[in-house]
C-alpha cells in the first residue's frame, strides 16, 4: 500500500478536515503510486493560517541569528539525505536521477547562502539634515507569508522562498503543486528535524482552486510568493490587489539563444541541447527558440538535429538516460496541441514531434524531442511558453535582427548569446530584454548568489535568491532617533551653511 501523507499545521501532522485525499503518481511508470495526500479545502489553510498568526510573535522575537541557524541545520539534513531527495524527485517528478541531485544541491546552496544572511540583514544609515539625529533604516517581518511552488523544481524553488522567508522572522503557510506534493512534505519533515518550533512552517497539499486560492484571498495572509504560469499569476495579483497584500510573481519564459558567425559552435551546440531538453523542456528558462546567424544556421541545424536525436529519452533513473517523461497527461496534450500549431501555422517538422509509445513508453508521459525549422517571430510557437520538449529555430541575417527577434515575445526571464566578440557581447547585455543574460552559456543554469526573475510577462518586478532574496521578505522602516533635546522641524530648520 503506498503511504498516506497528512498535512503539517501547528507542529502536528494531521488530515484534511473533510477527509478527501488524492494520489499522485510516478510520470514515468504511471501504474506507481507515489503517496496519498491530503486533498486541503479552506477550512485547512483556516487551520493553518491561525497556526502561523499564534506562531509569529514568538518568531519574530526570536534573533535572526539562532532563525538563520534552524535553517543551515536544515541544509545539511538536505545535504545528508540528498541521494535519497534526488531519487524521490526523479520517481515524483520525473527528471533524470543527475538533474534531481542538482535540484537538492540547489537548496543545499541555498541553505547556506541565506543562513549568513542572518547575520547580516543589512539595513542602511545615512547622514541627517539635521544636528544631534540619527537615521537609519531597518528591516522587519511581514508577517503570515504563503507561498505557492511549482512542480518543475520540487526541492530547489521551495527553498529559495522559504529559507529567506523564516530567516527574516515570517511565518509561513506552504502549498506545493499537486504533482510533487512528496517531495514537499519531506522537505518539511527535514525542518522538523532540524529543530523548527510548531506553527512557524505549514504545509497544506491539495489543488490550486481548493488550496491554493484560499490563501491567496485569506487578508491574514500579508505576501504571497508564487512561481507558476503567467495566467495564473494575473489572477493571483489581480485578488490580493483587493487587500493590497505584497505580491511576488516569478512567471512564464520563452528564451532565446542567439548563436553569432564567430561562435564556438561546439560550445553552441552543446548549450542549445541542454537548455532546450533539460528537465524535458520543463523549465521557465528552457531554450524554446534558437537564433542563429544565416551564415551558420545550416550547420548548426544539421548538428543540432543529429546531436536531439541521439538523446535517450527514458525513465529517469536508469543509467544512460538524458530525458525524461513530462509530468502529466495534461501536460503531454499541451505540448501535442502546439506541435499542431506549429505545424498549421506552417514551420517546418525536422525531428520529432509525437508521444512515444511502445515497450516502457507506454507506461509514462513520454515524447520526442522536437525541433521546428522555418519559424518566423509572429507564429505562436515563437510566442508561447510550451513547457516541453520543443525548440524552434530561427534564421537571421544579423545582429541587429536577432536581438529583435529575441525581444519580440511578451516573456523577458533569459537570454543566451555565443559570440566570441566582446563588443557583440556588452551589445546584447544592454539589448536584450531579460533578466538574465548569458555570454557563451546556455539560458539555464542560474546560481544561488544572484536575484532570479525577468521582465515583462514573466513576473512583477520582484526577484527571488541573491541580494534580493532578504529585501522581498521584509518590510522596511525608517527610523530617525533625536537626541538634541530639543524640537527640531525637519527641512525648516536646516541651516543653510556650516557654522
Amino acid at each position: 500500500m503506498p503511504r498516506v501523507y497528512k498535512n503539517y499545521i501547528g507542529g502536528k501532522w494531521v488530515e484534511a478536515k473533510s477527509g478527501r485525499t488524492f494520489e499522485s503518481c510516478n510520470p514515468a511508470r504511471t501504474d506507481e503510486i507515489i503517496g496519498v495526500f491530503q486533498r486541503s479545502s479552506a477550512e485547512d489553510v483556516d487551520a493553518a493560517v491561525r497556526a502561523a498568526q499564534a506562531a509569529f510573535p514568538a518568531w519574530s522575537a526570536t534573533p535572526a541569528p539562532l532563525r538563520a541557524d534552524i535553517i543551515l541545520q536544515t541544509g545539511l539534513l538536505l545535504e545528508k539525505h540528498k541521494d535519497e531527495l534526488a531519487e524521490l524527485e526523479t520517481r515524483e517528478m520525473g527528471k533524470v536521477l543527475e538533474e534531481g541531485r542538482g535540484d537538492v544541491q540547489e537548496g543545499i546552496d541555498m541553505a547556506k547562502y541565506i543562513a549568513g544572511e542572518g547575520r547580516r540583514m543589512f539595513g542602511e544609515t545615512v547622514p541627517s539634515e539635521l544636528r544631534s539625529k540619527f537615521a537609519m533604516l531597518i528591516r522587519q517581518p511581514i508577517g503570515v507569508c504563503g507561498l505557492i511552488t511549482p512542480w518543475n523544481f520540487p526541492v530547489a524553488i521551495p527553498t529559495w522562498k522559504l529559507f529567506p522567508a523564516l530567516v527574516a522572522g515570517n511565518t509561513v503557510l506552504f502549498k506545493p503543486a499537486e504533482d510533487t506534493p512528496a517531495a514537499a512534505s519531506r522537505l518539511v519533515e527535514l525542518f522538523e528535524q532540524a529543530g523548527l518550533p510548531g506553527g512557524i512552517l505549514n504545509l497544506v497539499t491539495g489543488y490550486g482552486p481548493e488550496a491554493g486560492a484560499p490563501i491567496v484571498e485569506d487578508d491574514r495572509v500579508k505576501m504571497l510568493s508564487f512561481t507558476g504560469s503567467s495566467e495564473v499569476g494575473r489572477e493571483i495579483a489581480a485578488t490580493a490587489g483587493r487587500s493590497l497584500k505584497k505580491v511576488m510573481l516569478e512567471l512564464g519564459g520563452k528564451n532565446a539563444q542567439i548563436v553569432m558567425p564567430d561562435a564556438n559552435l561546439d560550445l553552441a551546440l552543446e548549450g542549445a541541447l541542454w537548455g532546450a531538453f533539460g528537465t524535458t523542456g520543463q523549465r521557465c528558462t528552457a531554450t524554446s527558440r534558437i537564433i542563429l546567424h544565416t551564415d551558420i544556421a545550416g550547420e548548426f541545424t544539421r548538428r543540432f538535429v543529429d546531436m536531439a536525436r541521439d538523446l535517450k529519452v527514458g525513465y529517469g533513473i536508469e543509467p544512460g538516460v538524458q530525458v525524461g517523461p513530462l509530468i502529466n497527461g495534461d501536460q503531454l496534450e499541451r505540448v501535442e496541441r502546439y506541435v499542431e500549431i506549429g505545424k498549421q501555422e506552417g514551420a517546418g517538422i525536422v525531428l520529432g514531434g509525437n508521444r512515444l509509445t511502445g515497450g516502457e513508453y507506454d507506461r509514462g508521459y513520454f515524447f520526442a524531442p522536437t525541433v521546428f525549422t522555418g519559424v518566423t517571430k509572429d507564429m505562436r510557437i515563437a510566442q508561447e511558453e510550451i513547457f516541453g520538449p520543443v525548440v524552434a529555430v530561427m534564421p537571421v541575417s544579423c545582429f541587429d535582427e536577432a536581438i529583435e527577434v529575441a525581444n519580440s515575445t511578451m516573456y523577458g526571464l533569459s537570454s543566451a548569446i555565443y559570440t566570441q566578440d566582446v563588443n557583440l557581447s556588452f551589445r546584447a547585455i544592454e539589448a536584450l530584454q531579460a533578466g538574465i543574460t548569458y555570454v557563451n552559456a546556455p539560458t539555464i543554469g542560474a546560481e544561488i548568489q544572484l536575484p532570479f526573475g525577468g521582465w515583462k510577462a514573466t513576473g512583477n518586478g520582484h526577484r527571488e535568491a541573491g541580494t534580493s532574496a532578504m529585501k522581498e521578505f521584509t518590510e522596511i522602516k525608517s527610523v530617525y532617533v533625536d537626541y538634541s533635546g530639543k524640537l527640531q522641524r525637519a527641512q525648516i530648520d536646516v541651516e543653510t551653511h556650516a557654522t
